[in-house]
């Protein structure tokens, strides 16, 4: 790789990490807005699923044609971390659905959450894990690639109880929100590539306020209700997420997958496309519905953060145990 182009990595990965720590700040701030400001988010709210479209664009841009190389170089990962991740956090949302008994809104909401693909900083996490980052990249690809089938399907199999689902139209929703401007975002790096590195260190930040309008405008639309389910919601929420990061790394752990690839794997299953899970709660059900994804999207974010800094000073503890020894 050239002189260039590994300053073009750099600031870009710099800019991840600046992103993602100012992240939840900037999520918390939103949120803070659509709750006690909601007359004044309001009016701007409407324009959701186009945001959501911005971001998978830009996270399409960030994409290079290697990074499908990487799925047929190691199929094993990718495919374990994609199984995981459309059947593990599935699962979670059902039983945590029944054993809180939520009302049929709040549980079309949860069990959304857990149909989406990975989340879109999760490759960040990945990498202040210390984690695979290529097998990060390619698990939320493919499980992105992936959610016009298996998203409208989980939802219709386990939310269809509770309310009724029509997963041919929310299929072709996400077709249109996610698969295309996944698929442009892609064309447009492979045919303006210097152009496109030009703007990469921009991209994190394009995520983050994407995601930052799509809380705010879910939010104000459910703000009486919040108040009065927010500890719920965020009980499960907690709960989902953490449970996610553990079922992720032992189920790669027991597939004899290495430490990087099983800390990929934790953050993969674990973070989720709460944007989308978002835009189609609201498209779909209601803005109840959507809550539970706003309230992942602040979490989500603050956690993984945390939870990278957990690995980290496991890795820290094991230099000092082998120095000692030594």
């Amino acid at each position: 790789m050239s002189t260039s182009s590994n300053t073009v990595v750099s600031k870009e990965d710099s800019s991840a990490k600046l992103a993602v720590t100012v992240f939840p700040v900037i999520i918390l701030v939103a949120f803070a807005l659509g709750f006690l400001l909601p007359e004044a988010v309001k009016p701007y709210s409407g324009q959701v699923t186009i945001a959501l479209g911005i971001i998978m664009f830009g996270m399409g841009l960030t994409l290079t044609l290697p990074d499908f190389g990487y799925v047929a170089k190691r199929p094993l990962p990718v495919l374990i971390g994609v199984i995981a991740q459309f059947v593990i956090m599935p699962a979670l949302a059902i039983m945590l659905v029944k054993v809180f008994g939520l009302p049929s809104e709040l549980a079309v909401g949860v069990v959304l959450v857990g149909s989406a693909p990975g989340g879109t900083s999760s490759n960040v996490i990945s990498y202040l894990a210390k984690g695979d980052v290529a097998l990060s990249v390619a698990m939320t690809t493919i499980s992105t690639l992936l959610a016009p089938i298996f998203t409208p399907l989980l939802t219709l199999w386990l939310a269809g109880q509770y309310l009724p689902v029509s997963a041919s139209a929310m299929s072709i929703s996400i077709v249109k929100m996610v698969l295309v401007p996944v698929v442009l975002g892609l064309v447009v790096r492979m045919l303006l590539r210097k152009n496109v590195d030009k703007i990469l260190p921009a991209l994190p930040w394009i995520s983050v306020f994407g995601i930052a309008y799509v809380v705010a405008a879910v939010v104000s639309k459910s703000a009486d209700t919040l108040a009065q389910a927010g500890l719920l919601v965020l009980a499960i929420v907690f709960l989902h997420n953490a449970l996610g990061y553990v079922l992720g790394y032992f189920a790669a752990k027991l597939l004899k997958l290495d430490e990087s690839a099983a800390r990929t794997t934790s953050v993969e299953v674990g973070m989720q496309n709460s944007g989308l899970a978002a835009t189609l709660a609201t498209t779909y059900f209601s803005p109840l519905s959507a809550l539970p994804a706003a309230v992942f999207s602040v979490w989500h974010n603050i956690s993984g953060g945390l939870l990278a800094l957990l690995y980290r000073r496991a890795d820290a503890r094991k230099q000092t145990r082998g120095s000692s020894q030594s």
